[in-house]
């Protein structure tokens, strides 16, 4: 321990900078897993957090809600299939509404059946129980769909009232209402009044008794071939552009994965390669390897314990502000737990390389000139 802390102290600023390296890396790390989570969770939070166990797409519609359309014999062929239990439709579009803050762009998603559509969960306020009202999604509060506020739909001056919210229940990173299947539709006509009643985007189905959601989303897709059944864990996982965003940020991921104990096991490489002199001196006085390696294994645990501990400190700092850009982001606790042995075991690993160098060192080599 003396040796190792007393090295430190003579190379404080080459130490300084590998720790702080070392730390930048820990915090992007994090910081592009929470990225990641809060951006697919903006773009199908309303899908993976929904209360419907199966939904229920036309093929056309390539698994994109706003996408497609249920013809009424598809509807129809779908609700006959055995092992439905209950089954509604599910209409989405994307209007202009006027809040307290201006107009902006918002998602209404209005469902026929309670408890089958809706969000899987409130944080606050109650569901819908007649035409406009809504639940809104709950970090859209401060953009005017706060607890008790109104939006309007333009151009036809449609009131909705916010009387619930839900957690992480956003669709393509907007503001999300969901409402009534009829209040959804006053909204459609909102923008073209004399337009025929549109057709259900989606069905969203819950299965009979005894009967799972994937064999239900196997039944109804063996029905017909223009009919794309999915679980809800299925339908948000595989909507258009998840697994592209899930792909970049997991090759980003193993290169950063790399790259910290890279970076931690040359830096150490290196300086046992400077100091080999002394290092062959320490041995041929009667210094254990042991006590060697150990002091430079003792290095490598300070500076990935103090790169670790500015990592997650600047990452706790960012994310405390709630997140940006309509993203949320939230301190993940199992995210920064995992990372956090990883990192450490594999800059520990790094390190062993040069733990075995030292053991490699023979101390007749000081009378060879290598320890003078």
């Amino acid at each position: 321990m003396f040796l190792a802390f007393k090295e430190m102290r003579r190379a404080k600023v080459r130490f300084t900078l590998l720790t702080a390296a070392v730390g930048l890396l820990v915090f992007l790390v994090l910081f592009l897993n929470t990225l990641q989570n809060g951006l697919l969770t903006a773009f199908v939070g309303a899908i993976r957090n929904n209360s419907a166990p199966v939904f229920v797409y036309s093929v056309d519609g390539r698994r994109n809600l706003q996408g497609g359309v249920l013809l009424p014999a598809l509807e129809q062929t779908a609700r006959q299939v055995e092992g439905v239990g209950r089954a509604g439709r599910l209409g989405q579009g994307t209007f202009t509404v006027v809040t307290r803050t201006g107009d902006q762009d918002a998602a209404i998603i209005g469902y026929d059946l309670a408890g089958l559509g809706s969000p899987a969960a409130l944080s606050s306020g109650r569901m819908p129980e007649r035409s406009d009202e809504a639940v809104a999604s709950e970090s859209d509060a401060g953009k005017g769909f706060a607890l008790g506020d109104t939006v309007t739909v333009a151009p036809g001056g449609q009131a909705i009232t916010i009387v619930g919210q839900a957690r992480d229940v956003q669709l393509s990173v907007s503001p999300t209402l969901f409402v009534t299947y009829d209040t959804y539709l006053a909204a459609v006509r909102t923008r073209n009044p004399t337009a025929a009643a549109p057709l259900p985007n989606a069905l969203v189905v819950e299965p009979a008794a005894g009967v799972g959601p994937a064999e239900l989303a196997t039944r109804i897709n063996a029905a017909s071939d223009e009919l794309d059944a999915l679980t809800r864990t299925a339908a948000a996982d595989l909507a258009p552009g998840v697994s592209q965003v899930r792909l970049s940020f997991r090759i980003i991921f193993a290169l950063l994965a790399v790259v910290v104990p890279f970076v931690t096991g040359l830096f150490f490489l290196i300086l046992t390669v400077q100091k080999a002199g002394s290092l062959t001196l320490l041995r041929a006085i009667g210094a254990p390897a042991g006590r060697l390696v150990s002091a430079l294994l003792l290095q490598v645990v300070v500076v990935v314990v103090l790169g670790l501990a500015i990592g997650i400190g600047g990452y706790g700092a960012l994310v405390s502000g709630g997140g940006t850009g309509g993203v949320t982001l939230r301190f993940e606790t199992s995210t920064v737990i995992t990372w956090a042995v990883v990192l450490g075991v594999f800059s520990f690993v790094s390190a062993l390389v040069s733990a075995r160098r030292v053991l490699a060192i023979d101390p007749i080599a000081a009378t060879t000139g290598a320890g003078r």
